[in-house]
């Protein structure tokens, strides 16, 4: 077998959340063009609409499905739908998100802690274990988008870290637990890569230069860096890892 065929998605049902944008959309496309079917998933229909049609114009497949990772009916329904649609589903990123507050922990709200873990923590995990019955009938690769500000944290963004940080846990835990299922569970730790998500710390000159002043890679990432990485991980290249923190930050955190 030529080890380019260990990365082709032909005949697999990829899930995305928060594809609608950034680093996740990318990795959609990335998915989409080595042939997976892909489920667009983010807040808004009408985003999710869009970025299906530019799969289309391409001559790839998705189907796009709204979701709020914070809300545990909708992740059932998404599930339900994918099931409906497909039958199967082998790949999950879960990628979507959220960073309501930006400064120091002890002036942060509790409802804003309440917001996060339940977005970037308890949604990951419901969606997982929804998905876990349709993953392991031919196995499967969870793939979690963490961060690096849950390995080093970074000044103002502590509840982002606490919660990039169980994310990396809840990775650990599910990749020990589903082994046996032959579902493999693997994390990205993204630095700083230009998104919309980002464009404070990147709008920012005094934030940038101190950040890339600490990096290997002097250079702000795009979003399609962190795209060959996830297909990797999502793809039978990767099919003895598990239970891997993947960190790609130029250098941050040497």
């Amino acid at each position: 077998m030529k080890i380019s065929e260990k990365f082709d998605l032909t005949g697999k049902v990829a899930l995305v959340t928060g594809a609608s944008k950034g680093i996740g959309q990318a990795i959609a496309l990335a998915f989409g063009q080595q042939g997976a079917k892909v489920v667009i998933s983010s807040r808004k229909q009408e985003a999710c609409d869009e970025v299906a049609a530019e799969f289309a114009a391409q001559g790839l497949e998705a189907f796009p499905v709204a979701c709020h990772m914070g809300s545990e009916e909708q992740i059932a329904q998404m599930v339900q739908k994918i099931q409906e649609k497909y039958g199967q589903l082998d790949i999950v990123v879960n990628n979507a998100a959220t960073n309501p507050v930006f400064g120091p922990l002890h002036k942060a709200p509790g409802e804003a802690f309440d917001k996060i873990m339940e977005v970037n923590v308890k949604g990951p995990w419901l969606l997982n274990n929804l998905a876990y019955p349709l993953l392991k009938v031919n196995g499967g690769s969870i793939i979690n988008i963490s961060s690096i500000e849950g390995i080093t944290p970074g000044q103002g963004l502590g509840l982002y870290s606490v919660s990039k940080s169980a994310l990396i846990s809840l990775t650990k835990a599910s990749a020990r637990e589903w082994g046996k299922s032959n579902i493999r569970v693997n994390v990205i730790c993204p630095g700083l890569v230009r998104t919309k998500f980002s464009e404070a710390l990147t709008s920012n000159d005094q934030i940038l230069q101190h950040v890339l002043g600490k990096q290997a890679l002097p250079q702000v990432a795009e979003p399609i860096d962190m795209a060959g990485l996830a297909l990797f991980l999502a793809s039978n290249a990767s099919s003895f890892c598990t239970g891997g923190v993947y960190v790609a930050d130029g250098g941050y955190v040497i």
